[in-house]
């Protein structure tokens, strides 16, 4: 039986306190089963509840612990949408952060972002997406070349996006009281809706080669 979602205990952020820096080996051991109970299980139940809403959402990952200190001090998890395109979730001291990636492209990946790009249909679709989740407050970020491909000119409409090599909409959804409660469900469900025209075209666009 699934674990219903309430939010991440306030002791979340206790835990993950006594894990900044370099914690030791012993450390780590002594508050592994407080951050498994604590932090990343209430994860696993967020993203039971996610994929409920939404066939789409139903694979997804969240990450164990490694030896960087950094894999114990954020609890990751992603949402596979398409051949590495995909929402991730991130839960931290900083609070829950969220963002919509296309990245590690496979061999041909990025020619087919390109000629989408460049395409005036597609390219134009995707030019007012993005703008419309930067007004949403998400930075744009990528693997972004110094300038326009071969085979393109530097006055391109687009050449911004044609410099992407991969293509990220990421924002911190906040620290606040609600992150203790249900309502972080809802947080997550209106941010996945925010980047939902933009996963979208990609999932679109961008198809798997082999």
């Amino acid at each position: 039986m699934r674990r219903q979602f309430t939010g991440w205990p306030e002791q979340a952020m206790d835990v993950l306190w006594q894990l900044q820096g370099e914690p030791t080996h012993a450390t780590r051991e002594h508050y592994r089963a407080d951050r498994e109970r604590l932090v990343r299980q209430p994860m696993i139940a967020l993203l039971n509840e996610v994929a409920d809403t939404d066939p789409r959402y139903e694979d997804f990952s969240v990450w164990h612990y490694r030896t960087n200190s950094w894999w114990w001090q954020n609890q990751s998890a992603v949402i596979r949408l398409g051949r590495k395109i995909e929402i991730g979730l991130r839960f931290s001291l900083d609070g829950l952060r969220i963002q919509g990636a296309w990245w590690y492209p496979d061999p041909g990946h990025v020619d087919m972002f390109r000629k989408a790009v460049a395409s005036e249909g597609s390219g134009r679709e995707l030019s007012a997406i993005v703008e419309d989740v930067r007004k949403k407050g998400y930075d744009i970020s990528g693997d972004v070349m110094k300038r326009p491909p071969r085979g393109y000119p530097t006055d391109h409409p687009r050449a911004d996006l044609l410099r992407h090599r991969s293509l990220i909409a990421a924002r911190p959804l906040g620290c606040e009281e609600w992150l203790h409660t249900p309502e972080a469900l809802d947080r997550v469900l209106s941010a996945a809706a925010d980047l939902d025209d933009l996963l979208t075209w990609l999932v679109r666009h961008v198809k798997r080669t082999a």
